[in-house]
């Protein structure tokens, strides 16, 4: 093993030891070894006899503007937030429409929404599970695995640790050795980064798994740190519906976003206000309630997690108290990736090695599969509940997760199906698949349960638990006619009628089959939240924010403004309301100029009446 300090050196003796054709795995979101492959990018763009051919997911880049207005919001919490980030030269290539022909990227997982109008991105996509990206790469051939890494100094030696990503990576290492000992020519080459935290446990490898490390200051950057996001009233309604339904006792895995957030939420509200998460369960729950009876006691014996994804809510479950179930080795999670903000990322590398070793970052192949040591996982994942996100919903009890009806990729299948299969699996075992019943898009509000749909993530014979924030539809052993009639029950009011039309005209459904009581509205929620919120429970950022308070003043009109939509007459109707709404408050004057809008210009004029409006709307 060489230790490198110069990732330009590094890059012209991988190129000249494997050849001008490198078949390049790079670990999913944060753990990619950025200097490096930014040095094989630019040898590659200098000299076209050279091919990268790299195959990942999740890239991340700093947040784009899509408007000007936004730009005005946008950049300068990018400049304060990503603050030294160092990009990843192939992504911002393929941005601007410029990746070489020379150099190729595909993904089994793009970062959400972000592609969508990418026709490379798209066509190059990868389809496939999680547990399946490890086959992807082997059967790829790949001869360079590069990956970001932890070091820990405290010692004689060096320790080195996959830290965010030992996902992929171990599953692969044992077969990428063979072919070594083989006489295969692969390098395994690590980049040390000491803002990445040190991960003792399983995802610590010896220092003789790379072939180089490139170790110096100047590649030191911090790792990126997704900005938290508000959680919205219909999140948080669904997530105290999730939370009633996770047994004291029993494993957790939940993903990533504001509905994951709603559900950590939801346990430490019932953990530490239980009078409070009894009451908003008990006004929710139907009478009868065919999800069965509601768990809402504090935690005594306490949760275990395995999770493809260590979300940051783990931790704050870890804190109050309630992530406390320990399996054997004294851990009370294991996680696959990890991908955080900046205060995540703060916690970790403030706790002691002893503590640390309670969270065991493993191989995916552990979190997302029974198979390889089953008796202990099914004994340590009793009462396990995977709760995981989905876009669409049909009657019939499909999912699309990933994949919009026109066919285009919005993220992936990541370990979804994995987790949904796990619980088909287990005796004990449920999936949650947990969704907004409506979204707003284009000035319309539509339903996300739908009666069909062009894509499908998981497929109805794989059906189980479905959570809007109009309640749960338990689905399991249901006939197509239950199931209907319970999703009818957790889908917006307003297109209950429809969807019941639709049913009936397939035959699925008897014409004395009545549609749901009335109810399923978001004024019934936000009258749910009201007095606890004048309590000060249910906020915008219920774990913190990276926004400041003007910004995050900001981020409630610009919420309206998208979902207005781009037509000239929605932006007419908002700008009408903005004349007609009342002076600015003083955070919203605040607001405003932080962004630059408190001008005579008549642009700042047009841009600050359609905020007026945008905010009259989001407070009606």
């Amino acid at each position: 093993m060489r230790i490198y300090q110069d990732p330009r050196v590094l890059a012209r003796d991988i190129f000249a030891d494997l050849g001008p054709a490198l078949e390049v795995g790079l670990p999913l979101g944060i753990g990619k070894a950025t200097h490096i492959i930014n040095a094989l990018f630019e040898e590659a763009e200098k000299d076209h006899a050279l091919s990268l051919d790299i195959l990942t997911a999740l890239t991340l880049e700093r947040p784009h503007a899509s408007s000007e207005l936004e730009a005005r919001f946008l950049d300068p919490f990018v400049e304060r937030h990503f603050e030294g980030y160092v990009d990843l030269a192939y992504a911002t290539a393929a941005r601007r429409g410029r990746l070489p022909e020379n150099v190729r990227v595909s993904e089994f997982f793009l970062n959400s929404g972000a592609w969508l109008s990418d026709a490379t991105a798209q066509q190059n996509y990868v389809s496939a599970n999680y547990t399946a990206a490890g086959k992807a790469l082997l059967d790829k051939h790949i001869n360079l695995l590069a990956q970001l890494i932890a070091v820990d100094e405290s010692g004689p030696e060096p320790r080195y640790s996959l830290a965010c990503n030992p996902d992929v990576t171990l599953d692969i290492l044992p077969e990428l050795k063979r072919r070594k000992a083989a006489g295969e020519k692969i390098w395994i080459v690590g980049q040390v980064n000491r803002s990445l935290p040190f991960m003792p446990g399983t995802a610590e490898v010896p220092a003789d798994t790379f072939d180089a490390i490139l170790d110096t200051p100047d590649v030191e950057f911090p790792v990126f740190a997704a900005p938290k996001r508000p959680v919205a009233t219909e999140d948080y309604v669904a997530g105290l519906h999730a939370a009633s339904l996770i047994k004291d006792g029993g494993t957790l895995q939940i993903g990533i976003g504001s509905l994951g957030d709603a559900v950590t939420y939801g346990l430490i509200l019932r953990h530490k206000h239980n009078a409070l998460f009894k009451e908003l369960i008990a006004r929710i729950t139907p009478e009868p309630d065919e999800a069965g009876p509601r768990e809402t006691e504090p935690f005594s014996e306490g949760l275990y997690a395995s999770s493809e994804m260590f979300v940051e809510g783990f931790l704050d479950l870890y804190e109050a108290g309630i992530l406390k179930r320990e399996v054997p080795g004294g851990h009370v999670l294991h996680g696959g990736f990890f991908v955080g903000s900046h205060s995540f990322y703060r916690r970790l590398r403030g706790m002691s090695e002893a503590e640390l070793r309670k969270f065991d970052m493993v191989p995916v192949s552990f979190t997302n599969s029974l198979y390889g040591d089953e008796e202990r996982k099914r004994a340590e994942r009793k009462n396990a509940r995977f709760v995981n996100n989905t876009m669409i919903a049909t009657l019939l009890g499909a999912a699309a997760s990933d994949t919009l009806d026109s066919g285009k990729v919005v993220s992936g299948v990541g370990g979804q199906h994995d987790f949904v299969e796990q619980a088909h699996a287990m005796t004990d075992a449920r999936s949650f698949l947990m969704l907004n019943a409506v979204r707003r898009s284009g000035g319309a509000v539509k339903s996300n349960v739908v009666w069909t749909y062009g894509a499908t993530t998981i497929p109805r014979h794989q059906r189980d638990v479905f959570i809007t924030e109009y309640g749960v539809a338990d689905l399991w052993s249901c006939s197509d006619r239950e199931c209907i009639l319970r999703m009818l029950a957790i889908a917006d009011e307003r297109f209950q009628n429809d969807l019941r039309e639709k049913a009936l005209k397939a035959g699925k459904i008897k014409k004395s089959d009545p549609l749901p009581p009335p109810g399923n509205r978001p004024e019934k929620n936000e009258a749910l939240l009201a007095e606890a919120r004048a309590q000060g429970f249910f906020p915008a950022f219920p774990f913190g924010s990276d926004f400041t308070e003007e910004e995050q003043c900001a981020l409630r009109a610009l919420g309206e403004l998208k979902a207005a939509g781009k037509g000239k007459a929605a932006m007419a109707r908002l700008f009408w309301e903005g004349l007609r709404a009342p002076a600015p408050n003083s955070q919203e004057r605040a607001t405003l100029a932080r962004l630059k809008l408190s001008g005579g210009g008549w642009k700042e004029f047009l841009y600050r009446t359609l905020m007026k409006g945008a905010w009259r709307r989001a407070g009606a």
